[in-house]
């Protein structure tokens, strides 16, 4: 098949690559000229795609890059992998989706199966998508992306793959494609329902996040190990789920699908309570380990050095989307501390780069990597750890 996706981030990437290696031939179109080129280049900008892998494909014709809309036309299947995230007052923000749908009703003229990747709450197909494309008779489809950044263990090929249509037709188009390279499908009753499953399935995770951060305070009100009661519970074979404390959540998805859902749950008269009480939880963290950090720096950092260590959102990871890290340093030089951040994945952060951890007074442990220096770390007078990875230090 010929296939275009829109958006060639780290969902439409994945996708594009996914589907080169059956035989599809792919159109990766972005607006970024950078990252075209880059791609184009045969440079790869995830983990868990090389640049040989992603050098094969254009080699062989069967990927490129462009920013050319012109060649969506006459594609059999067009999967929309555009970013979905919230706006300055945490409400979902569908520009890049509209963009996405607009781009196809101006470009494509002839008929093909219109996918959507992208997370959003139910109704996102049938009414911000298909609403917006009219005059040729197209087929649409939702199948949210679950991709997992950095996961070694669950990929696209085995991560059972949910479908829902507006048709039949559509459905059984969109099994097709993704049988390809996928190795489950599970069709679902219709759109609404595969989307609202990708956003329960990241609310879970954010509520249950949140209940274990408020406990990690109650805790340590108490004068107990958190963590050691997490890892007593965790020995009932039934019943229970593990999940850690942290400085927050991060990454495109935890911090910002639930709010989708909420959005949509508000819109009809259903407050969602849960949601909205585990987004302060998570939120307020950075302020809770920065307190945490003053008071077991003898009530002040004024002046002192801190390192932040560690500042993607997850451990061997590059990605900073929505990280934690990020208030955790604005709040610790709030009080006056002198702040740097190390971070061996991550170059280059907000028109700032990466610094040694040796000579600070004050470690913050975010986000720990594999090979990470804890030699240095300890080195630094005062250690507080978010990860529960260090004997013996503060942490949450």
């Amino acid at each position: 098949m010929r296939v275009a996706i829109i958006g060639q981030g780290y969902v439409g990437l994945t996708i594009a690559v996914g589907a080169a290696g059956c035989g599809h031939k792919v159109i990766g179109f972005d607006v970024n000229e950078g990252l075209v080129a880059a791609l184009n280049s045969g440079i790869s900008h995830i983990e868990g795609i090389t640049d040989k892998e992603l050098a094969g494909f254009i080699g062989s014709g069967l990927y490129t890059a462009s920013t050319d809309p012109s060649f969506l036309n006459g594609c059999e299947v067009i999967v929309i992998a555009v970013p979905t995230p919230l706006d300055e007052a945490r409400n979902p923000d569908l520009s890049f989706v509209h963009a996405a749908a607009d781009l196809i009703a101006k470009n494509v003229k002839s008929p093909a199966l219109i996918v959507n990747e992208s997370t959003s709450y139910p109704g996102t197909l049938r009414k911000e998508i298909a609403a917006r494309i009219n005059g040729i008779d197209y087929l649409y489809a939702s199948s949210p992306e679950r991709v997992d950044p950095g996961n070694i263990q669950w990929g696209t090929k085995n991560t059972p793959r949910l479908i829902g249509g507006l048709t039949p037709e559509a459905v059984a188009k969109a099994k097709e494609f993704y049988g390809s390279f996928c190795d489950s499908i599970i069709e679902v009753s219709s759109p609404e329902v595969a989307e609202a499953a990708k956003i329960f399935e990241n609310t879970f995770r954010q509520v249950n996040i949140a209940l274990v951060n408020e406990f990690a305070q109650i805790a340590d009100a108490l004068g107990i190990s958190g963590r050691e009661v997490l890892d007593a519970a965790a020995t009932k074979p039934y019943g229970f789920m593990e999940f850690n404390p942290g400085p927050g959540v991060g990454g495109h998805c935890i911090p910002v699908d639930p709010s989708y859902l909420a959005h949509v749950a508000n819109e009809v008269g259903v407050p969602a309570t849960f949601i909205k009480r585990a987004n302060e939880v998570n939120l307020a963290m950075p302020a809770y380990v920065v307190k945490r950090v003053v008071a077991g720096s003898g009530g002040s950092i004024k002046g002192k050095k801190v390192v932040v260590v560690g500042v993607s959102y997850k451990s061997n990871v590059a990605d900073t989307r929505e990280t934690p890290a990020a208030g955790v340093i604005d709040l610790l030089r709030e009080q006056g501390a002198e702040v740097t951040w190390h971070d061996d994945l991550v170059g280059d952060w907000r028109g700032e780069a990466t610094s040694p951890i040796n000579g600070a007074e004050i470690a913050v442990l975010v986000t720990k990597h594999d090979g990470l220096d804890l030699a240095a770390v300890n080195a630094c007078g005062y250690v507080f750890d978010c990860t529960g990875t260090i004997a013996g230090a503060d942490g949450i």
